[in-house]
């Protein structure tokens, strides 16, 4: 059976970007009963950007209430916390110690980390680089390869992870025997990348993010705050170039964004394409925020959500970790 693998980092409230781009598709592969699902909670990743506890903490909760509001299908997919599965952290420190140093020099981050140090005066290359940043990949393939996971979807930042991931896992098994499946990344190039507040992809980082189940009263401030041209009501407008209507196109059909696309051609304010985008988030988002919010004060009762997730995911990670064990040399003195 097909085995994919997604993973959530719990570094805030999700927005709408994640809605769109890895949350709908993820929880609709969700309901699929010929594919074997791991979705779980990064926890221990959302240390490498994050030493807030309380933002951690809180994080973990809503991420994963979020994920169950709008519809995860538990029963059908293995859904955990990765800090409940120990094994996961023994499989990262066999992989670091067969991964080379030029490989994680070559990773994205790092290398990002190390040009804003040089552009600096001091020219620090070091600077502010933790070894969490430095061997996020190798915790990232221990995710991957724990459950031989074989298909991974991710976003197209995330394609070396996964090129490592493989040949980390190509390593170990031309040391120890063939333990590890290579896995593959599933990239959609259909997933829309949506635009945030200041023109910029939408991200935490920038500061310019729709969080998903904002209150009704700020989800409308919000959106009236988004950057439009200063074109008059009545003038023709491009859809393509946007975020109003490619924040719409993201969640309406084939059939609403058609018709809105003949309204820009047309002329409509951007006051009222404002309000009409409000009304039609606010209508779309109701019950999932109703549901979110009662979760969140049902911490317990996601707890045993993870929990019961977790003891099916350690079903795995537990016999295969003694198998990985064995084939590095680490068991009994008598065998």
């Amino acid at each position: 059976m097909e085995i994919t693998l997604t993973g959530i980092t719990t570094t805030g409230a999700p927005h709408l970007g994640n809605y769109v781009g890895a949350i709908q598709p993820a929880i609709e592969a969700s309901r699929r009963k010929d594919v074997q699902s791991f979705y779980f909670l990064a926890d221990y990743h959302a240390l490498v950007k994050c030493q807030d506890p309380a933002l951690v903490h809180r994080s973990r909760l809503e991420v994963a209430a979020t994920w169950l509001a709008l519809g995860l299908d538990v029963e059908n997919v293995i859904f955990y916390a990765q800090t409940d599965i120990p094994e996961i952290l023994e499989l990262t420190w066999m992989l670091t110690c067969v991964t080379a140093k030029g490989l994680m020099n070559r990773a994205h981050a790092y290398k990002a980390a190390v040009a804003e140090n040089m552009a600096d005066p001091d020219k620090d290359p070091d600077k502010g680089v933790t070894m969490g940043l430095f061997s996020y990949p190798i915790l990232m393939a221990a995710d991957i390869l724990m459950f031989k996971a074989n298909k991974v979807p991710v976003g197209k930042d995330q394609i070396q992870h996964l090129e490592m991931a493989r040949d980390i896992a190509a390593r170990f098994n031309y040391l120890y025997g063939d333990h590890f499946p290579l896995p593959e990344a599933v990239v959609d190039e259909k997933t829309a990348v949506l635009v945030g507040l200041d023109g910029r992809k939408m991200s935490k980082s920038y500061g310019n993010t729709i969080p998903l189940f904002e209150p009704e009263k700020a989800l409308r401030k919000l959106i009236m705050r988004i950057k439009t041209n200063s074109l008059p009501p009545e003038a023709p407008k491009d859809p393509e170039t946007c975020i109003l209507f490619q924040i719409y196109q993201a969640f309406a059909t084939v059939e609403e964004a058609t018709a809105l696309r003949e309204r820009y051609a047309q002329g409509i304010a951007w006051g009222e394409m404002k309000q009409l985008l409000f009304e039609y988030l606010n209508v779309r988002l109701s019950e999932p925020r109703q549901h979110y919010h009662e979760l969140l004060k049902a911490p317990d009762h996601i707890e045993q959500i993870l929990k019961r997730g977790a003891i099916r995911a350690r079903e795995y990670s537990v016999p295969f970790l003694q198998e990985l064990r064995r084939s590095v040399g680490i068991r009994p003195l008598s065998l």
